[in-house]
This record gives structure tokens, C-alpha cells and sequence, in this order.
């Protein structure tokens, strides 16, 4: 079995059988796609979730991406793709938290950057006046609810919740405040961080309305948002993303 799915043998028998029928077929499908399910780099980069972020209805890209992966992202997640920037960064990832009737972004942007974000999405876009700076790392929202760090204040909390029009329930993950980091959801499942605990989990289910599964992304990786781009119709994972890996995925996100 590769050594980065061990951690999630404890969830106990059943966890640990269907990993070692993955083990065994993983071999076969680690050059394969699962069936919505899609591998890709960015810049060379199997980190593709620091570059952009996605709904059911947009996927924003980095200003200045090559129109051949603007164009198989938007192919992939079926969506529109609108090229944007916080700041003047490409690094959307962190810098934004959304679902489908809301964006929130970065202290970071400039008016211009919120104004082109709302006319090409036709969505709410609002500035978050918070000393967390990269609202991604901290925030991960569907459209049922929002798991949010634990290091936010009350009314930050509040503010999130009435913006992105969901409750919100502040965690940390894995002993982590980065939550949006530890959390990848859609409105059909969510993935969290390997070391999540069950009752951790047993949250963000009840938070975000989805079943749940501990996952990594790219072989490995236990920072799940940093290689995954989803929506409720398919997800876009970096290329090192291991056959076991994709199952794993393609379970807990019903693709």
C-alpha cells in the first residue's frame, strides 16, 4: 500500500479494505482519469488549486493563463472561465472564497479587481476587512454552509456568513485554523485533510450537508485545497494525483 494512504486506515475494517483493493488496482489507474475527474498542471505546477477557484456556474482563472488551459478548465468543470486577479496576484486560491451566490475576497484587491469580478460573474463580491489576508486559506463554503476558521471573531464570523448567505461553523482541522486549506467541497461531497479526527469530520458533514471522506491530493499531499479545483460536476486535480487517490475522490465527491 503507498505510504501516504496509511494515515487513513484508522477510520477502521471497512476504510481499510477498500484502500487495499485500491492499493491493488492502483497500479492500473494511475495514468487514468476517473470519470469526472481530470488531471492538469498550471505553470508547470501540480498546485493548481493556489491558481484558481471554482463554482458551479465560473471558474476563475489567473489573469494572463494560456487560452489552452483557460479553455480545458472551463471544458473540464463546465463552466465559464473568467480571468481575474487579487491585488495583482495569480495565486486566487488563497485569496478567495465563494460558492454560488457569493465572492469573497482578499482585504488585498482593488476596487477595479471587485468591480470586473461582479460584472463578469454576475455574482455579490465583497472585500473581507479581516487581519487573515488569504480568506481562501481560512474559508471552504457550498452552498448549504461554510466551515470557517477558528481564528476568525464573531462578528467576522457573522460577516461571512450573512455575505456568502450560508451558516458558517468555525473549526480547525487536523489542529490547523487554515480551514478552507484542510477543506475542499462541493454541494455533492467533501474531502478534508488525512488527520482530520472523526469528530472533526462528523462537522463539516453536518455543517456543508455532504457525506465526507479524509483524502490527500498529488501523492500525498495533505493540504487537500492546494491541489484540487471542484464544482458539483466534476474536479480538476494536479498530475501527480495517484490511482488510489482518484478513487478515493471520485467517492466522496459522487463523480
Amino acid at each position: 500500500m503507498p505510504a501516504q494512504c496509511l494515515p487513513l486506515c484508522r477510520g477502521g475494517g471497512e476504510k481499510l479494505r477498500y484502500l487495499l483493493l485500491c492499493s491493488l488496482v492502483g497500479c492500473y489507474l494511475g495514468d487514468l482519469e476517473v470519470l469526472g475527474i481530470h488531471k492538469l498542471d498550471i505553470y508547470r505546477s501540480c498546485n493548481i488549486g493556489i491558481f484558481t477557484k471554482a463554482n458551479d456556474s465560473v471558474v476563475l482563472v489567473p489573469s494572463g493563463l494560456a487560452d489552452t488551459k483557460t479553455e480545458q478548465l472551463a471544458s473540464f468543470l463546465n463552466a465559464k472561465a473568467v480571468s481575474a486577479s487579487v491585488g495583482g496576484s495569480r495565486l486566487l486560491g488563497p485569496l478567495i472564497a465563494m460558492n454560488n451566490k457569493a465572492i469573497l475576497v482578499s482585504k488585498l484587491a482593488d476596487d477595479y479587481e471587485i468591480d470586473a469580478l461582479g460584472k463578469e460573474t454576475g455574482l455579490r463580491v465583497e472585500r473581507l476587512e479581516s487581519r487573515f489576508t488569504s480568506v481562501g486559506n481560512m474559508i471552504s463554503a457550498n452552498d448549504h454552509g461554510a466551515v470557517i476558521s477558528s481564528a476568525f471573531s464573531r462578528e467576522t464570523a457573522a460577516l461571512i456568513s450573512e455575505i456568502l448567505g450560508v451558516p458558517v461553523r468555525q473549526l480547525s482541522i487536523a489542529r490547523y485554523i487554515q480551514a478552507g486549506s484542510m477543506v475542499a467541497a462541493s454541494n455533492s461531497g467533501a474531502i478534508v485533510h488525512p488527520a482530520g479526527t472523526e469528530w472533526e469530520i462528523e462537522q463539516v458533514g453536518e455543517i456543508l450537508k455532504v457525506d465526507v471522506e479524509a483524502c490527500t491530493v498529488n501523492n500525498g499531499v495533505p493540504y487537500i485545497s492546494s491541489g484540487i479545483i471542484l464544482n458539483s460536476k466534476a474536479a480538476v486535480v494536479g498530475s501527480l494525483t495517484s490511482g488510489p487517490e482518484l478513487m478515493i475522490l471520485s467517492r466522496a465527491l459522487k463523480l
